[in-house]
């Protein structure tokens, strides 16, 4: 049975459910929590360090590759040598693409943003993404974004308009990742996506799916002790994680908005377009 929500992502496993959920814990991800909002990084330390690792490797022997290439091709007769053209031309290839593919990667390990913190405010059902723009699954982009590599999205978004979604990355060793779906108001229609929770073996990102779930209906089985800052540091938690990083000062103060009335003072007082 194919993903209600259109256009179906590449690798779809299966669409999450939403509502209570037993399937649940914050693992070592939640950084902050309180009664009004929970704040989770997706970026972290260990994870930032292999694939930045990684992307160094691969550029080792990427760009060396393709400046081998060029020579080589120029000097070839492909009439007289047509195999050898041709198997240069698939090595050139394949190096450009993968470079091309390595950029992002290494710009989201280079930017971390912190984590990029996702924000759930359960009182106000929104939710706040800061991340860098290459922090997301997509393959084709547009070259000249390279040249903005600390790009930032910075949005608010409503919590009844994203759904979950899993998807695998065909590695063998069978990594998941949860896709936040973000659709046109009342329909499966996708209009954006937000990377939830980056590729982890099994299970291990629903456990977090089902305590956001579970945190967003004020269900108890969202434990809220385990989180890195505890509730009385909401200072320290900001000065480490949210202080310059480029967030909205009328989104900083929404994250403890209460009521929808609330939140629409917040943003006529800091003439915050609708």
């Amino acid at each position: 049975m194919p993903s209600k929500y259109r256009p179906q992502l590449l690798g779809w496993i299966g669409d999450l459910e939403k509502g209570k959920n037993y399937l649940t814990s914050p693992e070592d991800r939640l950084i902050y929590t309180n009664d009004n909002y929970c704040v989770f990084k997706r970026k972290i330390l260990s994870d930032q360090i292999f694939y930045f690792c990684i992307c160094i490797l691969g550029f080792i022997f990427g760009i060396p590759l393709i400046l081998i290439s060029f020579p080589l091709l120029m000097e070839l007769d492909f009439c007289r040598e047509s195999l050898e053209f041709i198997t240069i031309i698939v090595i050139l290839i394949t190096a450009c693409f993968a470079l091309y593919i390595l950029i992002p990667e290494f710009y989201q390990n280079l930017f971390p943003c912190r984590g990029n913190p996702i924000i759930f405010n359960r009182k106000t059902g929104k939710v706040y993404v800061n991340e860098n723009y290459f922090f997301n699954f997509k393959i084709l982009r547009n070259p000249l974004t390279f040249l903005h590599p600390n790009k930032r999205r910075i949005k608010e978004y409503d919590w009844a308009d994203l759904h979950g979604v899993a998807i695998h990355n065909y590695s063998p060793y069978s990594l998941v990742s949860d896709i936040l779906m973000v659709c046109k108001p009342g329909t499966n229609q996708t209009i954006d996506h937000i990377m939830f929770d980056p590729a982890r073996k099994g299970v291990g990102s629903h456990l977090i799916w089902g305590w956001v779930n579970n945190y967003m209906i004020f269900d108890k089985l969202a434990e809220t002790s385990r989180s890195i800052y505890p509730t009385d540091q909401e200072d320290k938690f900001k000065q480490k994680i949210i202080n310059g990083q480029g967030w909205p000062k009328w989104m900083i103060e929404a994250f403890n908005a209460t009521t929808q009335d609330e939140l629409a003072n917040i943003k006529q007082k800091y003439q915050v377009k609708q």
